[in-house]
């Protein structure tokens, strides 16, 4: 690989190679101990209102994963490039990143030890939602957040208890960005962030405690996490503060599922000119600006509808709603907000998602400024767009 580059030819066969075999075949299994595996992806954007009428191949993913008694662990890889909305890039491939790369050791059934780019144990676990975008908290930097660290993990009956500390965030990828990591992390600003920052996060420390819980024919757990690490600005050489605190409830009943989040957020960066409103984050090759303070309140209903069709073509139906308010404590900031509908089903080896995105000051939907909607905001009205996701999973 020569500067991270899956080269181009290479990306242009493994569609193909990948659709004429069946997932048996593809999935690797070294030994009762290692499987690697991984998964290539194609996507559709359409957005009248921007003229984004858009086909390509989406990203490609490697995985490895090994499990013992005692020894566990996982990577991922990824690699993106060339096709919307990273059009401005030569090959696929130029954008690349890990996703995740720990080592575990299991002391018993109950308690075990994760070493690595691992999951930061905050809030519901591991996505807020059902829908393919995620939510605003992975753009906020809390959904699916991997970062250098160890985790302890132990059950207590019904409890479940994760602690963990990070010394520092994801080490960087490849692309065109400051923001070269998969999770949403503290950046310094590329260029073109007016406002922007220059802080980056060490000394996590996190703990999450959940408890499984009946009523009413719901099953699911609740629990409440916090978070607090330290910002260390390049350009001041001060250390600021990032303090969260959430509560969720994940439920089931038959084919309903719910899932419910309260995040309160408190930054406080140390920013030249005690501009300390915004602070600079960033991923999947971009920076922005993100308002420090507020309350972030989240919503997920999904359907499960049981069964096969089109004789056993088409399975694992489900529709799904997602709702996300980023309410900024800063008066002159617009709150930003998402909405998703959309469903998800596997066509023979294949998984679909389709869903009608809206956002208002989204820096993902609808065409917002990207730079500044989780800040002071960008455009102020609900915009609109369909996609759908079309994976191959081996």
């Amino acid at each position: 690989m020569v500067h991270g580059r899956l080269p181009a030819r290479l990306a242009g066969l493994l569609f193909p190679i990948l659709i004429a075999f069946n997932t048996s075949v593809l999935a690797i299994e070294i030994n009762d101990n290692w499987d690697l595996g991984g998964a290539i992806r194609a996507r559709v954007d359409e957005d009248s209102s921007r003229g984004v009428r858009k086909f390509g191949i989406d990203a490609l993913m490697l995985s490895a994963k090994y499990t013992s008694d005692s020894w566990i662990g996982a990577a991922r890889y990824r690699f993106y490039g060339k096709a919307y909305p990273y059009q401005y890039t030569h090959h696929f491939g130029d954008i690349n990143f890990a996703e995740y790369a720990w080592i575990g050791y299991r002391f018993d059934p109950t308690q075990q030890v994760h070493v690595g780019l691992n999951q930061v144990p905050f809030g519901l676990q591991r996505l807020y939602s059902s829908t393919f975008l995620e939510t605003e908290a992975f753009t906020m930097g809390l959904e699916d957040l991997d970062e250098l660290g160890v985790k302890y993990i132990k059950d207590l009956g019904a409890w479940n208890l994760q602690t963990g500390y990070y010394a520092r965030s994801a080490w960087p990828g490849n692309g065109t960005s400051h923001g070269s990591t998969y999770s949403t992390v503290a950046t310094p600003a590329d260029s073109y962030v007016a406002g922007g920052s220059n802080n980056i996060e060490r000394d996590m420390f996190v703990a999450r405690l959940a408890k499984n819980v009946q009523a009413g024919g719901w099953k699911g757990e609740v629990g409440a996490s916090v978070l607090t690490s330290t910002l260390y600005n390049r350009d001041t050489h001060l250390d600021g503060r990032r303090n969260e605190f959430a509560l969720h409830y994940a439920g089931m009943r038959g084919p309903w599922s719910v899932k419910l989040q309260y995040t309160r957020q408190a930054i406080s960066p140390k920013n030249p000119d005690g501009n300390n409103q915004t602070i600079t984050i960033g991923g999947y090759d971009g920076t922005y600006n993100m308002a420090t303070r507020g309350n972030l309140y989240q919503a997920n209903a999904k359907y499960a509808i049981p069964g096969n069709y089109l004789w056993g073509w088409v399975k694992n139906v489900a529709m799904y709603s997602s709702y996300d308010l980023y309410e900024k404590s800063d008066p002159q900031f617009h709150n930003t907000q998402r909405w998703i509908v959309g469903t998800s089903f596997s066509l023979k080896f294949l998984s679909i998602y389709v869903e009608w995105r809206e956002g208002r000051n989204d820096p993902y939907l609808g065409g917002s400024s990207y730079a500044q909607s989780l800040a002071a905001g960008g455009i102020d009205s609900w915009k609109g767009q369909l996609y759908m996701n079309i994976g191959y999973y081996f």
